[in-house]
């Protein structure tokens, strides 16, 4: 089976190499540092240390606070953060600087993967949630590199899927020295999949241990000043294609019964950006772009978000949220950025991705869930009309994420195990933290 994966990821390199050139034309970025992609880069500087691996700008946001928590524990640990896009390179020369080495991690190929651990040498590979790649597992199973599957999930939808190749996805479970799940359901799906006891431990989600810059609200109320101070303001956060779509229809209803409201639209993908401003305009939005600098004014229907690494402003100096990737099959986004500022959400039914999250959310009262751009209208209304209920459930979200921390403090026990063992790393086992299930 693995000799079928690598004839077909190799018959798709001219494809892949075809979507960055295609991608480019919006984000040159995608032009450049092919190098990283094939695992040619320096690393010398980085041997010994510990790779990370946070494919998009979900993860790298989720995983910046565990590293900075390793920086201080383990002083004397190079560390390498991998991505695959630009704003996921972007996100880490932000937030960490060169605190860290960077690249783009190698696409999944036999050559590309061994050539980059030669290089790098790492004591440890550890892996963002869902990024079970045969090739990067074989390579460091190979080369006796332990790897840990941090704040691992594993929804229904991709259980089945796994479960389509159940002996391959077995031989690839069984190449992870840890995993790290999220809540016991992703572990009993791990399980399923031929994960063992000895493998598995329950550490909760590292994005409970969200941390809320000092800054943050000084931003925030900079932003609503800009949007004309007490008007009312919703946030429809990390929307994707189609869905802004359906936003704009649920913000005309809202505005046939408050006219004043403004929409904060924030879409997931930089690439976007104009397209949607497009979009807004078309459905015939006054829409001031963030870009522009400019103060909206009291025809000004749309805020355009179109800036990187705001979004946290941006809920915090909004009255409501709605979180997008969840009116259409996306799987959802995080909605615990919203609750950790105190901010009231509403998330459509798509949410596979963010279940446990989702639930303890919507038991605490902190969610909203709606089925269709009717009933997202029809909650923005009613919310926004009702300051308690927002405050209330504004409430109850940060009281969710006070009472669910400690995921970050769980995966540093696993890491400090495998790093105290990992100069025969062939022979780590997995230390004690929590129980399995």
């Amino acid at each position: 089976m693995r000799f079928l994966y690598n004839c077909l990821i190799y018959c798709a390199m001219p494809f892949a190499l075809l979507r960055l050139v295609w991608k480019s034309r919006r984000t040159p970025a995608y032009l450049k540092r092919w190098n990283e992609r094939f695992g040619f880069v320096d690393l010398q500087s980085a041997q010994g240390g510990i790779w990370v691996h946070a494919v998009s700008v979900g993860e790298t946001i989720a995983v910046v606070p565990l590293i900075k928590r390793l920086q201080a524990s383990h002083p004397d640990l190079p560390i390498t953060v991998t991505t695959m896009t630009p704003t996921g390179s972007e996100r880490v020369t932000t937030m960490l600087g060169d605190t860290v080495h960077h690249t783009y991690v190698p696409y999944d190929l036999p050559g590309a993967m061994k050539r980059f651990l030669k290089r790098l040498q790492p004591r440890l590979c550890l892996i963002m949630e869902t990024e079970i790649w045969p090739n990067l597992l074989h390579q460091c199973q190979r080369q006796g590199v332990p790897t840990l599957l941090a704040n691992a999930r594993m929804s229904a939808k991709s259980a089945k899927a796994y479960r389509r190749v159940a002996r391959f996805s077995k031989s690839m479970i069984n190449e992870i020295t840890i995993i790290a799940a999220q809540s016991a359901s992703d572990a009993a799906r791990f399980r399923e999949l031929g994960a063992t006891a000895e493998q598995l431990h329950v550490t909760g989600s590292v994005k409970f241990d969200v941390t809320i810059p000092a800054s943050l609200h000084e931003k925030a109320a900079v932003f609503r000043a800009r949007w004309g101070g007490t008007r009312q303001t919703w946030v429809a956060a990390s929307t994707h294609e189609g869905e802004e779509e359906l936003v704009l229809k649920a913000f005309a209803k809202v505005l046939e019964q408050l006219p004043d409201t403004l929409l904060l639209l924030v879409p997931r993908h930089p690439e976007r950006f104009a397209k949607v401003a497009s979009l807004c305009e078309k459905h015939g939005f006054a829409t001031v772009l963030r870009s522009h600098n400019q103060p909206c004014l009291a025809e000004t229907k749309v805020f355009l978000g179109d800036s990187m690494g705001e979004l946290g402003a941006y809920y915090a100096a909004s009255d409501l949220a709605f979180v997008g990737g969840s009116l259409i099959p996306i799987g959802g986004h995080n909605l615990l950025e919203p609750a950790a500022v105190g901010v009231a959400a509403i998330t459509g039914p798509n949410v596979f991705n963010f279940t446990e999250i989702t639930r303890l959310l919507m038991e605490a009262g902190a969610v909203k869930l709606v089925q269709d751009y009717h009933a997202l209208a029809e909650q923005v209304i009613a919310l926004l009309n009702d300051r308690d209920a927002r405050s209330k459930a504004g409430l109850a979200g940060q009281q969710v994420v006070e009472q669910n921390r400690g995921a970050v403090d769980a995966h540093l026990a696993l890491i400090d195990g495998i790093v105290a063992g990992s100069s025969s790393p062939s022979q780590q086992t997995a230390p004690e933290c929590h129980s399995s299930p």
